[in-house]
């Protein structure tokens, strides 16, 4: 398995609460904006959709690579920290 980044650490080392999009790995500034315009601003809302997918991660990074742009690296580090806090909190 791929090292995780810090970000990727922190975000599934708590609930989320009610942080924005941009704290989940994978998903900066003009992809959180991106993903915010379509409404999905909080990382609470982008989980809903990865369970609406029934975390799969190939087709939440489809979806992730339309809704937003996200390239591969994005969309993998992106399904992965959401992968990994189900599978701590779930």
């Amino acid at each position: 398995m791929s090292s995780t980044s810090q970000k990727h650490r922190d975000f599934v080392a708590e609930p989320m609460g009610e942080k924005t999009v941009q704290c989940v790995a994978g998903i900066g500034d003009v992809l959180g904006q991106r993903l915010a315009d379509r409404g999905f601003d909080k990382a609470f809302i982008l989980l809903g959709q990865f369970l609406v997918l029934r975390k799969d991660e190939e087709l939440f990074k489809d979806w992730l690579k339309d809704i937003c742009g996200a390239n591969a690296k994005q969309a993998r580090d992106c399904s992965g920290c959401l992968k990994e806090w189900c599978d701590a909190f779930m």
